[in-house]
Order: structure tokens, then sequence, then C-alpha cells
């Protein structure tokens, strides 16, 4: 079976990014495979080969066990399973030219043929389900409330200024739908291009129109995964480490000291102040810090970038200084399962959304298709953060279940529609038939693979 190429978003350590791509990557395509395999054997059909990544002219490990040889192939572009008697990948043709054999895949009746076709894509649902449940298990679910940003919101993509967007606005609705958690206003955004989002300024209710064409925008001007708004909050200097040598500790900033003038200007809130510092890079600015009651002067020198410190507060930090509100719920153990498979259905269904989307030009979402760069880009580079690694194993799964039905003959969707034809007409297609599709849908895969990976390092949607 072909483990699919993954259209993804550019969203938003290479090494480190690497190793977690890798890593999500096998458990996805083991799991996959392992779909077909035990519904294969199940059925009685012999299985040659289980193979994680591709294994042309060599493999790195293999090892027969009874009838099937298992190994690792030196090409991480997925993984297969070699099902005697289909027609797959391998385009074994010299086996098919044999009388068919009771152990072989087409000896098997049409019904356990679609089962053993949909086996991966259904250990990838289930899959995604158990780690969404064991996500909300183990972390729960933090949310920050929209009513809770009291300050509005700090518009951080310049393009979202140019739309309309101003600092201090309440995000209120897309196309009249409330949104009641500040997490989703991007997704809502990007999956109503189009249309209009509902805010209050100062008191006043506003539309701003959404372009269609904004994540094409967002991608040409390369912010796509930088984030559109943060909420409005103080600006108070987070904890620095050890290592730390930015200009805000060499001035003697402190841990939870409150930044509330620049030189002569007051400033009340974080983007005040970061746009006053990206107009005074390499140029020194007199601070005036609230510190435990107290109020302290100092001078710092603004870097290049228009910083002067890595280290603020994180929105956990805020939450305790009741600036904004973070909801946090746990979930037991029984109560994760069944928010596990309504998180599943969410995720599909935005997923779905989109792909649609990518198809539609006029939204120049086709820009942001990407191969494993992009992929690898949504993990953490900064460390390894569990929560977040599953989280995107969780997401691929969905995205590869979903792929993988897409009516292309050498995926699993192909081998199905044909399977279904077959069902309802009671006519089985000839198997070199079966072999012209195999290598038209080959053909469609390594181009479009080769496009999603050209467009990571090339752009060439992007013309």
């Amino acid at each position: 079976m072909f483990f699919s190429i993954i259209l993804a978003i550019n969203w938003p350590g290479v090494g480190l990014q690497a190793g977690q791509l890798l890593l999500s990557l096998s458990i996805l395509v083991i799991l996959h495979e392992f779909g077909h395999y035990i519904t294969a054997r199940w059925f009685k059909c012999r299985v040659e080969k289980f193979y994680l990544f591709f294994d042309p002219w060599f493999s790195i490990f293999k090892k027969k066990i009874d009838e099937t040889e298992y190994g690792i192939g030196w090409l991480p572009l997925g993984g297969y399973v070699k099902i005697a008697g289909m027609i797959d990948e391998s385009m074994d043709k010299e086996q098919m030219k044999l009388p068919p054999q009771p152990w072989e895949f087409r000896s098997k009746p049409a019904w356990q043929r679609l089962i053993i076709m949909l086996g991966g894509v259904t250990v990838n649902v289930i899959l995604a389900f158990i780690i969404y449940a064991m996500i909300l298990f183990v972390w729960g679910e933090d949310k920050i409330p929209n009513k809770s940003l009291k300050d509005g919101v700090w518009v951080t993509d310049s393009l979202m200024y140019q739309i309309g967007f101003r600092d201090g606005d309440k995000i209120v609705a897309v196309n009249n739908d409330s949104i009641p958690y500040f997490d989703d206003v991007p997704k809502k955004i990007f999956l109503n291009v189009g249309g209009t989002i509902q805010i209050e300024r100062d008191g006043v209710a506003k539309d701003i129109i959404i372009p269609r064409n904004l994540a094409g925008q967002l991608i040409e001007r390369k912010k796509a995964k930088r984030a559109l708004f943060m909420p409005r909050v103080p600006l108070y200097i987070g904890q620095f480490d050890g290592k730390d040598t930015s200009a805000a500790k060499k001035a003697g900033l402190q841990y939870m000291d409150k930044i509330v003038k620049l030189d002569s200007t007051g400033v009340q809130f974080f983007d005040q102040a970061a746009r006053y510092f990206d107009g005074h890079r390499d140029k020194d600015v007199q601070l005036t810090v609230e510190r435990k009651g107290s109020i302290v002067q100092m001078p710092v020198r603004v870097n290049a970038e228009g910083r002067i410190s890595p280290s603020f507060l994180t929105n956990k930090q805020y939450d305790s200084l009741q600036v904004l509100d973070i909801v946090h719920r746990d979930y037991s153990f029984f109560a994760s399962f069944p928010a596990g498979v309504r998180l599943t259905g969410t995720s599909l269904g935005e997923y779905i959304d989109q792909f649609k989307l990518i198809f539609s030009p006029s939204t120049e979402y086709y820009k942001g298709v990407g191969g494993f760069k992009s992929m690898g880009s949504v993990f953490s580079a900064k460390k390894w953060d569990w929560q977040r690694f599953w989280e995107m194993t969780a997401l691929f799964s969905i995205i590869l279940a979903f792929m993988n039905l897409l009516p292309i003959p050498a995926l699993d969707g192909g081998h199905v529609l044909f399977t279904l034809v077959e069902m309802i007409s009671g006519r089985k297609p000839s198997e070199k038939f079966l072999e012209y599709a195999q290598i038209v849908g080959f053909v469609i895969l390594m181009a479009l693979m080769l496009y999603a990976n050209g467009n990571d390092w090339f752009g060439w949607g992007k013309g």
C-alpha cells in the first residue's frame, strides 16, 4: 500500500524538528500498514513483505519470519505491505501471470478485499482518536475565552492591519457566527475567506471584509507561520535564564518588572512598546518601570531587530495576574474518550474544508501546499515538546486517512473505488487495466510530491 504524500498547509533546531517528523511519520506508517496487514491475515491472505520506508535495490534491515519479510528501507517516503496476488506499487507482474491461489488477494471475495483496503485508514482514524483522548487525559485542555480579552487584541501581522484591524479591536464573530474562544480566531478567519468579520472598536460595532486571497497574500509575504493576533496585555519582563545576554538583563531589568514609559512616552500595552522599540532600533531608550510598588528608571539598548529581551510573561502568567482568563479543563480517563471522538471529528472536518479551498484558485490556498519541510516546521524547534508532538501526530494521522481515501489509483481510495464498482456491477476490472491504473496513479502521486516539496523550497506555487 502506498503511503500517500501529505499536502500540508504552511502553518506556523531543524535537526530537532526533523527528528520529531521522522518519528511521527514512522509511527503513522507502521500502524497504517499494520491495518492492511492484520486484515489481510484475518482473511488468510499471504503477506510477503512489511516495510517501514521503501527499499529499492537494498534495505537497511530485514528479517523473514514465517512467510513475511519484515524490514526497514532506506527511502523515507512511506512504507508498504506486499500482499500476495495484489497489483500494487511493487508491480509484480510475474506473480500475476500464474494461476490464482487460495491465499492470494485476488482470490478473495470483493467484500473481504474492500475491508483489507480500508484497514489502513481505519487504523489512522482510530489512532487519531486515541491520541487526542490521551492528550486530553494527560494534559487537559486550555482555552482563552474571547470575552476575557478586556483590552482586545494586538494585531501582530501587518497584513491584518492593512485589511482594517487595529490594536484593541475585540473580534466578536465571523459571518455572524460567534467565536467563544480566542484560540479559534485564526482558523475561523482562514476557513471563511471572502466573508465578514464582526469586531467591536471603542464600543462601536464594525465589519471587516476578509480578502478572498488572504492565505496567498500571507504566504507571499512569508508570514504564514506567524500569529495574526495576540491578546493585548501589559508589558512585563519574564524570567531570565543563566545564559541570557539580552539588553534587558544588561540594563538591570528584573523578573516581573512592568514597563510603563519609554523615554517620555507612556505605554500601557505590549504592542505600544513593541512598536516604539521597532522605531528605535540600535538606539538607547530610557525605561520607566514599576517594580514591587516602586518606580525605577534605566537606559536600555534596543537591538537591530527592535527588541530588548527574549523573555516575557506567558499567557498562563498573565492569567495569574488576572489580565486574561485561561479556562483549563481536566478529563478523567473515561471522559477523555468521547471528547477525543469529538476532537477527531472536528479536526477532520476542518482539514476537509481547507482541502476544498486548495482547489478554489481565487483563494490562492494552493500557494501554501507544502511537503516535508512544511510538515517539519509545525514541530517545536526549541525543545522536544511531547504535547505538541502528539497533537501533530494525531492531525497527520487524520490527514493520512483522508488523503488515502482519495479516488486516485495507487492510493487505497483508488483500490476501494474499483472494488466498489465491481461489487455494484458484478464485473471485476481486468488485471491489465489495474496495472495501467497503478502506473497512472503512481505518476500522479510523484508529481504531487514533487510539486509540494518544490513549493517548500522554491515557491513554485507562488508565481
